[in-house]
């Protein structure tokens, strides 16, 4: 089983710490992207959190039910309004498996590189293809790896510099591993997070797809639907289940 690094210091600040990711302007394309792909079905969140997305898509109508590996963050999740609609099990969404054949499931902020093994996220497109029901879709919101981005020697990238928060990826390419250091200063301490990642490019993820009867249906570059290109340092992807 992978493991737990959001605790509940992590989860209690979790919005604190990065209040950009709960702007409506972020949530609400979101939102919109996966309650048309929903229709009149049901969602499965892998990695639900503290409910950021599953939340207002629930207020959308859209009946969810999330996998989640952490209890501090599902404990937050629940004091927030709307929480009794929507049920969550704990456990490895690589693994875990629920009850009930939904019409999309999904996995959004890079969440996909929590599984730190190829074997890990093989296991997680195997096991979202056993819950969709067939013509169902799969969604992942991924960075692209920024290997390009790396001078020769290189294995350090800044990805936030702010004056509260300093974010920094370090790149071991050769395991396909990146660890993702966080510094932030709160009432003039300096507090850290560190978490190891599997980052995955495109094409791989297509080919897990085929693994488990899936095919790529639609590629952009965000989730407004933006052409995805050379240059895009994102993206968000939709695989169907073959009937």
């Amino acid at each position: 089983m992978p493991e737990n690094n959001f605790d509940e210091r992590i989860a209690k600040s979790y919005e604190a710490r990065w209040p950009e990711l709960f702007e409506p302007a972020v949530i609400d394309p979101v939102v919109s992207f996966l309650a048309d792909l929903a229709g009149k079905g049901t969602a499965l969140e892998l990695g639900i959190g503290t409910g950021r997305i599953a939340l207002p898509l629930s207020k959308r109508g859209v009946r969810v039910h999330g996998i989640e590996l952490s209890p501090a963050m599902v404990a937050e999740l629940h004091v927030k309004p709307g929480a009794k609609d929507i049920d969550v099990t704990i456990g490895d969404f690589a693994t875990t498996r629920v009850n009930g054949a939904f019409k999309v499931a999904y996995l959004v902020r890079n969440t996909i590189t929590n599984l730190t093994t190829q074997d890990e996220q093989v296991q997680c497109f195997q096991n979202v293809a056993r819950h969709l029901v067939p013509g169902g879709c799969f969604v992942i919101e991924v960075y692209v790896p920024e290997l390009q981005r790396l001078p020769p020697g290189q294995t350090i990238h800044a990805f936030a510099v702010t004056p509260t928060h300093l974010g920094f990826e370090e790149y071991e390419i050769a395991n396909q591993v990146v660890f993702s250091h966080h510094y932030w200063m709160v009432d003039g301490q300096l507090e850290t997070f560190s978490t190891p990642h599997r980052y995955v490019w495109p094409a791989e993820l297509d080919l897990m797809a085929r693994l488990a009867g899936m095919t790529l249906r639609e590629r952009w570059s965000n989730w407004e639907r933006q052409p995805f290109t050379s240059d895009s340092r994102s993206h968000v992807s939709v695989w169907e289940r073959t009937p």
